[in-house]
């Protein structure tokens, strides 16, 4: 099965952003790559083909490969809590694969409901495992190009609604902080917090899609 091809160059330029304040522009870009390496463990995890290798990757090493390492790790320990919540989100949601307009939409609907109350990374963790949940589905029934389509609203979420908050921890590298406890007993209450609302967020883009299916 074909993954998707890291680039040493990309690296080495997104790499060299954690050694000063990133902007906006640079955090957008970092969501993406991060995004892609996600959907890429996932795919790989279900057994999905996959012929779309253009896409860059940090480098195992790097910087940003560390913050995708521990981002993997805690979407690990979100799915690993329910098991069933993260996967089969299309007919979750009741949505058509076959539609750009449809899976942007309904992206961005559960995205915004998960950050109504506030941001945390555990909600972060959770945007994460909802795209690569939902990419799974669009390569699944023969809809790769979607793919592409996620990673770029998942980029735009956060452009409008991550920057800020991103910037004033210093960046993605605060992701690092949320593993204190390798203790699989000790779950965070983030984690949990985030598993229980995905029901509620769930049930309400429901009714905010239903006119459209």
């Amino acid at each position: 099965m074909e993954v998707l091809r890291r680039s040493s160059v990309f690296a080495a330029e997104v790499m060299e952003v954690f050694d000063r304040s990133p902007t906006d522009k640079e955090l957008v870009s970092q969501a993406k790559a991060l995004c892609r390496d996600y959907i890429n463990s996932r795919l790989i995890q279900a057994g999905v083909s996959w012929s779309k290798p253009e896409y860059n990757i940090p480098v195992p090493g790097g910087k940003l490969a560390e913050v995708s390492t521990i981002l993997l790790r805690l979407g690990d320990e979100l799915e690993y809590i329910r098991p069933n919540v993260y996967r089969n989100i299309a007919r979750q949601l009741n949505i058509s694969l076959h539609s750009e307009t449809v899976v942007s939409d309904a992206f961005l609907a559960v995205a915004a409901q998960i950050f109504t109350a506030g941001i945390t990374w555990g909600k972060v963790v959770s945007l994460y495992a909802v795209a690569a949940g939902l990419a799974v589905d669009c390569v699944r029934h023969a809809q790769p190009a979607m793919v592409h389509t996620i990673v770029d609203c998942l980029g735009e979420f956060v452009r409008k609604t991550l920057v800020t908050w991103l910037k004033r921890r210093g960046g993605w590298a605060d992701i690092t902080k949320c593993v204190v406890n390798t203790d699989p007993s000790l779950r965070s209450h983030w984690l949990v917090a985030a598993v229980c609302s995905f029901g509620h967020f769930l049930k309400a883009i429901f009714f905010v899609l239903l006119p459209e299916r």
